[in-house]
């Protein structure tokens, strides 16, 4: 925990200002002196790259907002203008566009750290409920802006994807009916799209902040996963950890230019540079790459309700998983067996994402006719997907012996001749 503020105004305006709103003592404390575990390492830094992501996707999205037309006869019109005709516009577009794939892969590295280090555990559960919503908001926003520019697979991403909440019996169609602003896709349900998809980066903005007021009550989760005992154990988080985590985002800011200035179509989809046709199917409407692993587990089930509610369902479960998991050890760093099915589970991860954007029975490059059946080893994934949190996390924490851990995080990082704690300790 942060402790009392240590914060003292030095002029008269800060005094003044002190006395009837403290915001720089708040800022003092929670980005200056605030108390850090001083065993961090960069997994740690992703929190700030995606403070950086999120603020770059606002201020290009208002520019962008001022140019964009929301409307089927004009959207993709206006996207190719903002290209070619207004200052700038190119790189402001690449930059938003760009920002998406950089958001959601900060965003999943931040997700797999916390798997990894148990930060979702008490007295943690509340920060990463909050976590999780916020990746929801991502996803609901990321949807919402790959519709806009109103391409091939911009049209049919939204036929598709709005047509599976009519799987759920009653709410479905009129929620459907809702999004569309009638019968079908058409003008109506682009213009509530731009509408919603420019909320929701405020709305992320918001929770972001709760967010982050949840991580400052019992202060910062670390690679041991033992909590801070005493004032050793901890650094203030300026300038030590500012600088770190100011190096970190220079070096993810230089892989982001990279694809802005060198390629920054290679993260989107072809078809989106041809114009919406109703009467063209594409040959394959996938979404995103960052959604693919979820679109794999909807095609897992030929059940159209069911494949909805287990799409929906591995979201869902992320919001239990502090009491799945029955450690009570932290951190995978003392968990031998856990690490080896973390590192299955990442590689699941993986391979929906993969299966997700194939079609089944596709021929791998380099193997000539020889095919991988997709869909079968999309349902061999999802079925290890739900397994690792509803069987495995759960018979891990009876049957694993951890291996022990430092007594504190200062020996963690110094070393010591002191007695070890066991590793069974349960977690403060």
């Amino acid at each position: 925990m942060s402790g009392p503020s240590t914060y003292e105004p030095k002029t008269g305006f800060t005094k003044w200002l002190d006395a009837r709103l403290p915001v720089v003592r708040l800022g003092w404390d929670s980005f200056v002196d605030f108390p850090t575990p001083r065993n961090l390492n960069y997994w740690y830094t992703f929190g700030g790259i995606l403070t950086v992501c999120l603020m770059i996707q606002i201020i290009t999205g208002i520019v962008l907002a001022m140019h964009y037309v929301p409307h089927i006869d004009h959207a993709f019109a206006s996207v190719q203008r903002i290209d070619r005709d207004v200052n700038y516009g190119w790189l402001v577009r690449s930059i938003h566009a760009v920002g998406a794939s950089m958001f959601f892969l900060a965003v999943y590295m931040h997700i797999f750290r916390g798997l990894y280090y148990g930060s979702y555990k008490a007295p943690r559960e509340l920060l990463w409920i909050l976590g999780v919503v916020i990746y929801l908001l991502m996803m609901a926003a990321a949807f919402l802006g790959y519709v806009l520019p109103w391409g091939q697979m911009s049209y049919w991403g939204a036929m598709v994807i709005t047509n599976l909440l009519g799987a759920f019996p009653i709410v479905g169609g009129p929620i459907t009916e809702w999004l569309w602003g009638g019968f079908s896709v058409g003008n109506a349900t682009l213009n509530r799209f731009f509408s919603l998809h420019y909320l929701i980066p405020f709305l992320i903005a918001g929770v972001v902040g709760l967010h982050v007021w949840a991580l400052h009550v019992p202060g910062n989760n670390n690679p041991t996963g033992i909590e801070v005992k005493s004032n050793r154990d901890t650094l203030p988080f300026h300038p030590y950890y500012t600088s770190k985590d100011g190096f970190a985002i220079v070096l993810f800011m230089v892989i982001f230019a990279f694809f802005v200035f060198y390629w920054p179509d290679a993260l989107g989809h072809s078809d989106n540079f041809i114009p919406a046709d109703p009467l063209v199917t594409p040959a394959l409407i996938v979404p995103e790459w960052y959604l693919l692993p979820f679109y794999a587990i909807l095609r897992a089930v030929p059940d159209k309700l069911g494949g909805v509610l287990l799409m929906f369902g591995a979201i869902g479960i992320l919001f239990v998983l502090p009491w799945l998991d029955t450690s009570k050890v932290r951190s995978m760093r003392y968990r031998p067996l856990a690490r080896w099915f973390f590192g299955f589970f990442v590689l699941a991860c993986l391979g929906l994402g993969w299966a997700g954007a194939e079609l089944p029975d596709t021929p791998v490059p380099g193997l000539g006719a020889i095919g991988v059946d997709f869909l079968l080893m999309g349902r061999v994934l999802t079925v290890y997907y739900f397994a690792y949190f509803l069987v495995i996390l759960p018979i891990l924490g009876f049957v694993e012996k951890p291996s022990e851990r430092p007594a504190s995080i200062e020996e963690s990082v110094l070393g010591s001749s002191s007695k070890s704690a066991p590793a069974a300790v349960p977690a403060e």
